[in-house]
């Protein structure tokens, strides 16, 4: 858990580094520079899942859990914004932990642009979705405390947040002398989309998560899914 915090806290100063270099830094750099810090960020995650004493069947959850939330995406693609994979992740975050969520939501963003077409914005939406495993995992605990009262406002505020770090990209490889102005008029006109996501999220995990919550729990325990120890 304690290491979970300390990247969390390392990637919110990394990014907020590179808006810091967007603004006071002139140049055609800007692409190059945000792939090398969002490389930067994920290493560790990756690397920290191949340091895990995982057997197949753990293997294979996180496998088809990821399957499952890029799989998701598919058939919403025609709606801007609305899709479940958020609250699969968030959900996957919620019963496995940090770590889990992480690699669920960067593999599902992966996977799911294999069929929707990958570009840019794939490292970024890798970025998006495993920062909001993460951030559920490291508060699953009170996320789910008095009856969902903090979940539902969680997945609303990542509808937006997921957004404007996708701005980041449009704006990183398109934009030219770039300023808090430019960065802000981006997040507004992207708040329709935005606001779709939020909506999108809120809406399945009223219905779903705490059916959801408890099938993957059951799952968890019978088998004994996910119990890891690090390899020294």
């Amino acid at each position: 858990m304690g290491r979970n915090r300390f990247l969390l806290i390392t990637t919110t100063l990394l990014v907020v580094l590179l808006l810091l270099m967007m603004v006071l830094l002139e140049g055609d750099h800007y692409m190059p520079l945000s792939l090398l810090i969002l490389f930067v960020i994920m290493f560790p995650f990756f690397a920290r899942f191949e340091r895990k004493e995982l057997d197949s069947r753990g293997i294979v959850l996180i496998a088809i859990l990821a399957a499952i939330a890029a799989v998701s995406r598919i058939p919403f693609a025609v709606i801007p914004s609305v899709q479940p994979t958020s609250f699969v992740i968030i959900m996957t975050a919620i019963v496995f932990g940090a770590e889990t969520g992480f690699l669920v939501g960067a593999i599902a963003a992966l996977v799911s642009n294999i069929f929707l077409g990958h570009g840019p914005w794939t490292p970024w939406q890798m970025f998006s979705w495993g920062m909001m495993g993460l951030s559920a995992g490291l508060l699953k605990d009170w996320l789910w405390a008095k009856r969902k009262l903090l979940l539902l406002p969680f997945g609303f505020i990542w509808g937006f947040l997921f957004g404007w770090i996708m701005n980041l990209w449009y704006i990183v490889g398109f934009g030219e002398n770039i300023t808090i102005g430019i960065l802000l008029a981006g997040m507004a006109s992207s708040f329709y989309f935005d606001l779709a996501h939020a909506i999108s999220n809120l809406f399945f995990l009223y219905v779903f998560s705490t059916r959801w919550k408890t099938i993957l729990e059951r799952f968890k325990v019978k088998y004994g899914l996910l119990v890891t120890k690090s390899v020294s």
